[in-house]
């Protein structure tokens, strides 16, 4: 059987030989999915700590649902600091779903360098314009330890958020497909219409609304993310 390669700091010290001391590492949950917000994390983890302190941190892709929820706690845990943000369905209609990340790093960075001031950034092929090295080579969530743990608490941090859409929600199932086109979700659209969480501008959304709401009566999305969750570091 293949083991996974582990994730490390071969990133960082990349960007470390260029002077650079607070470094790091960002991710995203939920572009391609059909609703709800996308998500991106941030976190710099302490480089001092033992090899076993960072066990099984790996791309969130590769772990379970209940391992990345253990794994997730863990990191908030040993991290120096670490944030998150949103944009919401309704961002990703107005200005499209890569500047809706964009925007969501944006967050999540204001954040975090309000706690930990950054001179370089790893991320998993966004390529963000900060005014500080910033280090996008695609994969980097199986190859920097940084930006794996970043991508364990995007992905947990959105499906807490779509577990509880599901509450105001049912007929979609987000609590098992998190917003994205499964099978089931798909027929629900079909039976029900799109909710205020979809992305009209996706195009199986979009189709639905026209089979529904030829005259475009639907509206907008409008994640209106209060009455969901009223923060995310709860999670």
């Amino acid at each position: 059987m293949t083991r996974l390669a582990k994730p490390g700091w071969q990133l960082e010290q990349h960007l470390w030989q260029q002077g650079c001391t607070h470094v790091a590492g960002l991710d995203e949950a939920g572009r391609g999915a059909l609703a709800g917000p996308v998500i991106v994390a941030a976190v710099v983890l302490p480089q001092d700590l033992s090899e076993a302190a960072y066990d099984n941190i790996n791309d969130s892709k590769t772990i379970t649902e209940v391992n990345r929820g253990i794994l997730a706690a863990h990191i908030k845990t040993i991290a120096l600091s670490w944030a998150v943000g949103l944009a919401t369905a309704q961002e990703v209609d107005t200005h499209n779903v890569l500047a809706a990340t964009h925007l969501a790093a944006k967050r999540a960075l204001d954040v975090l360098e309000a706690i930990t001031p950054l001179d370089g950034l790893v991320t998993d092929y966004l390529k963000l314009s900060r005014p500080y090295a910033v280090l996008a080579p695609a994969k980097a969530d199986s190859s920097s330890l940084q930006v794996a743990a970043a991508s364990i608490l995007a992905k947990t941090s959105r499906d807490a958020f779509m577990r509880r859409a599901h509450e105001h929600h049912p007929p979609y199932q987000f609590v098992s497909n998190k917003g994205y086109g499964s099978s089931h979700h798909l027929a629900a659209l079909h039976d029900h219409g799109p909710c205020p969480l979809h992305r009209r501008t996706f195009k199986p959304v979009a189709e639905c609304l026209l089979a529904h709401d030829p005259l475009g009566n639907f509206g907008t999305s409008d994640d209106t993310v209060s009455h969901i969750s009223t923060s995310l570091t709860d999670d």
